[in-house]
């Protein structure tokens, strides 16, 4: 079973309210029939005539004061919250809804802007990362060509600490989500030394911040990427890698290196990209490209509603 039936088939298990606040997109009203149609979620598409005029001035009346300090005035939330997003973020803050996903019409900007405010972020990490589902057909490596990249859309230059909380959730999302072992890998152009520079070093740090987070993880790094997916690469670079060369959790050392691979493997392989999805926040939320399809938006609702379960 490839990674999205299985997705689908976990999304159904326990049925879960996603909001999508993006009720204009004809791909949103389309996803959000097949959704239902197939009992993946119950989609809740926020038209207009859906926002309560009262818990709208309670949304922004909180808003305000969680960052006033901030020096937000009062008529710049208004603003803010003309758009359906930030009154859908305040819902799933709330548990009117167990999971956000837009992006269709959204900038992953605004996007992570509004749920970073609005959802808030766990207290074990205090930072939001990202991640991809990386679905790549006729594939050997990973788990049958199932992978998960992380950071794609967040955060630019991610420091040790950083680089490793990104790693722990985007190895509970493997496995909460694919239901997989995650056998984590810190990439770089180094394997084990091969190179001395500070980036290297960073993702040595990064291990060690991992190893005390999660001491049972499946993890290396740091470690060039053929090392880290092709066994018999790993038996020469790297023979007493825990992960074998059989990683699944691929994290890479930078925005610009996690973005341009997986937009190279996507197009490149013809995979199954589904994605960006937040990481950290106190509540699932997954972002959309701009330019997605309808089974993006339907793959990345099945994955909240997982995530909410």
């Amino acid at each position: 079973m490839d990674a999205v039936m299985r997705i689908r088939k976990l999304a159904k298990r326990k049925i879960k309210t996603i909001v999508l606040p993006e009720y204009d997109d004809d791909r949103t009203l389309e996803a959000a029939r097949i959704i239902e149609k197939e009992k993946l979620a119950k989609p809740l598409v926020l038209t207009p005539d859906m926002v309560d005029k009262n818990e709208l001035e309670r949304y922004i009346e909180g808003y305000y004061k969680l960052y006033q300090s901030k020096d937000i005035d009062l008529d710049t939330v208004k603003k803010l919250f003309s758009d359906n997003l930030y009154y859908a973020a305040m819902m799933t803050r709330e548990g009117k809804a167990d999971g956000l996903v837009a992006g269709a019409i959204h900038t992953t900007a605004d996007m992570a802007r509004a749920c970073i405010r609005c959802i808030g972020l766990e207290e074990r990490f205090t930072i939001a990362s990202s991640c991809f589902i990386m679905d790549v057909p006729n594939c050997q490596y990973g788990d049958n060509g199932t992978f998960i990249f992380a950071d794609c859309g967040v955060i630019p230059d991610p420091n040790a600490r950083q680089l490793s909380c990104i790693a722990l959730t985007a190895a509970e999302l493997a496995a909460k989500v694919l239901d997989l072992t995650p056998r984590v890998a810190f990439l770089s152009y180094s394997t084990k030394g091969s190179a001395k520079t500070k980036s290297a070093e960073k993702i040595s740090q990064a291990l060690a911040s991992l190893r005390e987070l999660s001491p049972t993880i499946l993890a290396d790094g740091e470690i060039q990427a053929d090392a880290a997916i092709v066994p018999e690469v790993a038996r020469i670079k790297c023979p007493d890698s825990p992960i074998n060369g059989e990683a699944n959790v691929l994290i890479f050392p930078n925005l610009e290196a996690g973005n341009i691979s997986y937009k190279l493997v996507q197009r490149l392989s013809g995979c199954r990209a589904i994605g960006p999805l937040f990481l950290g926040l106190n509540k699932p939320a997954s972002d959309l490209s701009r330019g997605c399809f309808v089974e993006d938006i339907v793959d990345s609702v099945a994955v909240t509603a997982i995530r909410a379960q």
